[in-house]
């Protein structure tokens, strides 16, 4: 509730010497705290958060006094470790305060590209109705609808040529939404029966990626490859706030996440040759997802590394045999070649017909012959 203080707990028992932990808030993951070394630093810059932070020295959580509603919205933490690496934790903070008709959240879900709109609920404005749209921590303007004349605040990049209004309704539309959409907005209806308030909080996802399911390329440089086992992996590139998961019929056996950063998952899974289950690898997030079916008799052949290792014997022979060859022509080369002296400026018939082209030395200046006006050409193989 508004005016109440909130802790978002790190789970640190003790934060070490070098460890830095990070806090940030909202889509452009402002810094709000740090601690690093055991020096805490508060941001006084942001001032919806002056005088309102207080870290933990020994955990690294963070408390909001006196907490307003334009602390809603996402905080991010980071935690950097020497001796538990690096690690991410993500919370939603919502304030309730008086909000008129309701003090509702309205959550929505959005792939990226897609277009949304939040409705007002208004049946029909009338001449006096204002309709204002507001977006982010600092509360924004971004579309006004007022004496029924609509105003987008083309000020504010990131909606530009992005946002309509229904003239009837005063409800918003965000067209081709991205990932820096993704936040609170806020409505404020003015009527002459009084104001009411409306909140959305909005999330952008981005389009999930087929999975990919692959041999381990380890399995075949072990002894696991003459075993019983086949090893796979599942694995996807550049994803965020997704969950990838290998299931056995619908029984879930594994899973790894990931929450902000675009990262790289791999996901192993270890079956047998002759096993005659349904596996399936799945990539997810809250809106959607993408599966993946694993055909063991596909992937885990037990010829495959075999294939595997005599295509690189065959690679390494035939090289081999290049290499013989081109001794073997060099030693013919220095056997039947002559080194021609130097005889001025002509080319005699035995330096021209006796002799291979490739074995003679590099054509000087004056190896020419004196009527000759062929253009002639050195060719290094």
């Amino acid at each position: 509730m508004e005016g109440d203080s909130v802790t978002l707990n790190t789970d640190v028992t003790e934060i070490q010497r070098n460890d830095q932990i990070l806090w940030m808030f909202g889509p452009r993951e402002t810094r709000i705290a740090e601690i690093h070394k055991l020096i805490i630093d508060i941001s006084d810059s942001n001032e919806i958060f002056r005088d309102r932070l207080q870290m933990d020295r020994q955990t690294g959580s963070l408390t909001i006094r006196n907490i307003r509603t334009e602390h809603s919205g996402l905080y991010k933490l980071l935690i950097i470790s020497d001796i538990r690496g690096t690690s991410y934790k993500r919370f939603n903070v919502t304030v309730y305060g008086v909000f008129g008709d309701t003090d509702e959240v309205k959550s929505v879900s959005v792939m990226e590209g897609d277009s949304v709109t939040l409705n007002t609920d208004v049946t029909e404005i009338q001449s006096n109705d204002q309709i204002l749209w507001m977006f982010g921590p600092q509360e924004t303007r971004i579309a006004e609808l007022y004496k029924q004349n609509i105003d987008m605040f083309d000020s504010n990049e990131i909606f530009r040529d992005r946002l309509q209004m229904d003239s009837q309704t005063g409800s918003l539309t965000i067209r081709n939404i991205r990932s820096e959409h993704t936040g609170l907005y806020k409505l404020t209806i003015i009527r002459n029966r009084g104001t009411s308030y409306q909140r959305f909080s909005v999330t952008v996802y981005a389009p999930l990626p087929d999975p990919a399911i692959t041999r381990d390329s380890s399995d075949c440089s072990s002894s696991s490859s003459s075993s019983s086992n086949c090893s796979l992996v599942c694995s996807v590139i550049d994803v965020s706030h997704v969950t990838l998961s290998w299931y056995k019929g619908n029984s879930l056996l594994s899973s790894i996440s990931v929450s902000d950063l675009s990262i790289s998952l791999s996901l192993p899974l270890e079956v047998e040759y002759q096993d005659k289950n349904t596996y399936s690898c799945v990539i997810n997030n809250p809106i959607s997802n993408q599966t993946k079916h694993l055909n063991i008799s596909q992937l885990c052949q037990t010829h495959t590394c075999s294939g595997q290792r005599s295509s690189f014997m065959m690679a390494v022979a035939l090289i081999a045999l290049l290499v013989v060859i081109a001794v073997v022509a060099g030693l013919i080369c220095r056997r039947n070649c002559k080194q021609p002296g130097n005889k001025g400026n002509t080319l005699n018939e035995e330096m021209l017909y006796a002799e291979p082209a490739f074995c003679t030395r590099p054509l000087q200046s004056t190896d020419v012959f004196a009527e000759d006006h062929t253009v002639y050409s050195t060719v290094v193989i």
